[in-house]
């Protein structure tokens, strides 16, 4: 029998992490500039901050990067927004609601404002995934 092979899983992003992933998803290729004008743009943050946060990013292999102008790098995110989402997802539904799905989605939407749009396209998804007999597709 062979030997078994384990495949490492892309780092989690912690929460600063994930609000310049959010800036890099919408921006890429993108310098640090960019990243730390639009962060900038909802809280106070140095430069330097952001950039020694991407040069990490770079390091856990979150964000890949290439020669832009001069000195300066280009970031570009090295998973896709909706793989990386889903990791986060499911690690807190592991952690922080023991696996249970139905309790996620039910301290969600008890908590937040729902509008009557919201709730209508919650009220299509349920009715797609019913169609489909519950299975995942990976959206």
């Amino acid at each position: 029998m062979g030997e078994a092979i384990i495949i490492d899983e892309p780092a989690a992003p912690s929460e600063a992490e994930s609000e310049i992933l959010q800036v890099v998803w919408s921006e890429q290729p993108c310098s640090v500039k960019i990243v730390h004008d639009a962060i900038r743009e909802r809280r106070d943050v140095g430069y330097t901050t952001v950039l020694k946060q991407l040069q990490r990013m770079h390091d856990k292999g979150l964000v890949a990067r290439e020669p832009g102008d001069g000195k300066s790098f280009l970031y570009f995110a090295t998973q896709p927004a909706a793989e990386t989402r889903t990791r986060l997802v499911d690690r807190l539904v592991r952690n922080v609601f023991g696996d249970n799905m139905n309790d996620l989605v039910m301290h969600a939407l008890g908590k937040a404002r729902v509008s009557a749009g919201d709730i209508d396209e919650i009220k299509a998804f349920i009715a797609e995934l019913e169609a489909r007999g519950g299975k995942d597709n990976d959206q």
